[in-house]
């Protein structure tokens, strides 16, 4: 009999350019993203902190950290999900985005849930 993890927080994001906001000749580059935070664990938990760390192709890199997303700590029973959409600035057309969503349990336990790597590129970029 297979039992489900208590803490099994999925990320998954998907990513656009936006060329009416970005300036290529000033080196902006705008991009979207929505990310889709599922609980596929057997416990409810809280969103309290995001962890950003954001690359471009020059090798910056910028690390972003603050409370909740888009200005909310959402609470997840399990088998439920919240999206948001945000979006970051690079300097380059291609870059990543990684990091981690820091999380409290109805056990009162903190855990991370890890943000996976995903790719920021303008379209016909090749990498």
């Amino acid at each position: 009999m297979s039992k489900a993890r208590k803490h099994d927080i999925r990320v998954d994001v998907e990513t656009t350019f936006i060329p009416e906001q970005s300036r290529p000749e000033a080196g902006q580059y705008v991009f979207g993203y929505t990310v889709t935070i599922s609980n596929r664990g057997s416990l409810a938990a809280r969103l309290l902190n995001r962890h950003w760390i954001i690359t471009d192709a020059n090798g910056k890199v910028e690390e972003v950290r603050g409370e909740g997303v888009v200005g909310e700590k959402p609470y997840l029973k399990p088998g439920q999900h919240f999206r948001y959409r945000s979006g970051a600035v690079l300097e380059t057309p291609v870059g990543a985005m990684e990091g981690d969503y820091e999380m409290l349990d109805d056990q009162g336990e903190h855990f991370l849930a890890p943000i996976p790597a995903f790719s920021l590129q303008t379209p016909n970029t090749v990498n």
